[in-house]
């Protein structure tokens, strides 16, 4: 990989070197008129580039509205039971962000940290702490934004020096290292008493809900919490009312978002072609004059902070952590699967992994609007109680439906390794010769003509 620590990363369009151009008498004019051409080229360039993104969030942006749309409609008993309800995609954007944020450090340098739950929960933790007024020198009217930023600074405090330790192995022994140390901080917190009076429960929000706004702008503000959350009604006299839960899903959505484009901005960087130098041939990034070791550093410090930054969203709206929902080991496998089934290496890749993840945990729950109360209620009685080889339907339903979503995402998951081992997105790269964001485009160009 000839990657050089000075290579430029602006490319001329099309092979025009527009400084020689500049430099011919009596060209003022039609240099002009090339920068003018070029700018909208890059402008148009840039939409075209980012339209998979802005149509993926527009989903994001009306899910919650539709969706109220179509559970009035005569089919809103269906629509109940296959579709997720909005808390399942509120988790969905806590969980995704999470598995971003390893992916980032997993997928792009290939140094798995098994032991990135513990990142996720410092988040969470200075959070409520810092809420409760736990905190030295932090009040507890802190503004949530400086508190959750903090927090992933805290987070990528840690993740330096577990990286000072554990990359100076590499491979399942760097995995290995993260993961003892997660599991020594999982049990230190569960049993530290100053967090909470019962530390194995983990402590819970004593004050006022965690408020997104931008600091000392007090107008812009949105309470998180599913029951304590800011509602409103009637906005913009549309008569259109946004539950508490609602309200917390764009929140939470928005910060989601600028997490995403940070990562992205930063993978995309010449420091991110480093990051991927270093997946590709480590030994060879470090002969051609990189400090690899300070790369994986800040690499793992930058995913650090992302993860908390998750943690942080999860807890404000949770109202509290507890040590086994943050830093427990398989929090961090949770991150693994969706990461596997999204394509590891991609980043947006996670985020739809685990809409699947959440897909199936909603449909099939035990809650109401699963698919298990839908067939129950729906199915006529006479065929619930058919009875086969000593089994009735009803039997059936319960045990190989209600509640068995980890079942069957773990067939899904080793289906996906077994046939689809680059993901859905990375699989959608590789038929379409390029990243989705660039290549789409052209594709749906060569069917529309």
């Amino acid at each position: 990989m000839a990657i050089s620590p000075n290579s430029d990363d602006h490319v001329g369009d099309g092979g025009t070197d527009v400084d020689a151009t500049a430099e011919q008498p009596g060209a003022t004019a039609t240099e002009s008129t090339r920068e003018v051409a070029t700018d909208e080229h890059w402008l148009r360039q840039y939409a075209r580039d980012h339209v998979v993104h802005l149509f993926v969030i527009a989903v994001f942006v009306v899910y919650p509205p539709l969706y109220g749309v179509l559970l009035r409609t005569p089919l809103g008993a269906e629509f109940n039971a296959f579709l997720p309800g909005l808390t399942f995609m509120i988790a969905m954007l806590f969980l995704g962000l999470f598995a971003m944020s390893f992916d980032f450090i997993s997928g792009y340098t290939g140094y798995l940290s098994f032991g990135h739950a513990a990142f996720y929960g410092v988040g969470a933790y200075f959070i409520v702490l810092v809420a409760n007024g736990d905190v030295p020198i932090l009040p507890e009217g802190t503004p949530f934004v400086v508190t959750m930023v903090l927090g992933g600074l805290l987070a990528f405090g840690l993740a330096l020096a577990v990286g000072a330790v554990s990359f100076r192995l590499s491979g399942v022994y760097f995995a290995m290292i993260t993961l003892g140390v997660a599991q020594v901080i999982y049990e230190l917190v569960r049993n530290w008493g100053y967090v909470a009076s019962n530390p194995q429960e983990g402590p819970n929000l004593a004050g006022p809900t965690p408020e997104i706004r931008i600091p000392f702008v007090d107008s812009l503000s949105v309470a998180l919490g599913r029951l304590s959350g800011d509602s409103f009604e009637n906005v913009l006299g549309l008569g259109i009312d946004v539950s508490a839960t609602m309200t917390s899903y764009y929140a939470i959505g928005l910060i989601v978002v600028l997490s995403y484009f940070a990562m992205q901005r930063i993978i995309h960087s010449p420091f991110g072609r480093v990051m991927i130098a270093i997946r590709e041939n480590e030994e060879r990034a470090r002969a051609i004059g990189y400090n690899v070791f300070w790369y994986k550093m800040v690499a793992f410090g930058f995913s650090a902070f992302f993860a908390a930054i998750a943690g942080a969203l999860f807890a404000a709206y949770a109202g509290g952590a507890s040590p086994d929902n943050t830093f427990y080991f398989l929090v961090t496998a949770d991150a693994l699967i969706v990461a596997i089934i999204g394509g590891l290496g991609t980043l947006a890749g996670p985020l739809f992994g685990t809409v699947l993840y959440e897909w199936l945990e909603d449909v099939l729950s035990a809650e109401q609007g699963g698919l298990a109360p839908y067939l129950r209620e729906t199915l006529p009685e006479g065929l619930l109680t058919t009875d086969v080889a000593g089994v009735t339907v009803l039997d059936a339903i319960n045990a190989a439906v209600d509640g068995r979503s980890q079942l069957y995402l773990g067939i899904v998951f080793v289906l996906f390794v077994l046939f689809v081992p680059n993901g859905l997105l990375g699989s959608t790269r590789d038929r379409l010769g390029g990243t989705v964001a660039k290549r789409l485009p052209a594709s749906l160009e060569r069917y529309r003509r």
